[in-house]
């Protein structure tokens, strides 16, 4: 059950994450309360995996979620670059969260 509330706060990341850029700096009103409400759950649901999940492995897991999924929204949302070289990089990011998910007890 760690790893869904690990996966849900990554996916929560990514929610507040994006939805950060629709805040236009915290001067609109609903998109800032929304923001805040998904990063409050993405903590709640982080806190939550960790009480089995060693620290090290989920703070990992969930930053590395929330960065590769913000990268690939931000590629189809905002017209990002979809170079090569950045999608590579995502995907090292990829590797590394099944490689932390697979050696974890």
């Amino acid at each position: 059950m760690a790893w869904i509330h690990l996966f849900i706060a990554g996916i929560l990341e990514i929610f507040w994450a994006i939805s950060l850029k629709y805040t236009a700096g915290f001067s609109k009103l609903w998109p800032s309360v929304l923001t805040i409400c998904g990063m409050i759950a993405s903590f709640y649901f982080l806190a939550h995996a960790l009480k089995t999940i060693p620290v090290g492995t989920g703070y990992a897991v969930w930053t590395g979620i929330g960065a590769a999924g913000t990268a690939i929204l931000g590629i189809f949302l905002f017209g990002e670059s979809a170079a090569p070289a950045r999608l590579a990089c995502i995907a090292l990011i990829v590797a590394g969260i099944i490689g932390l998910k697979l050696t974890t007890t």
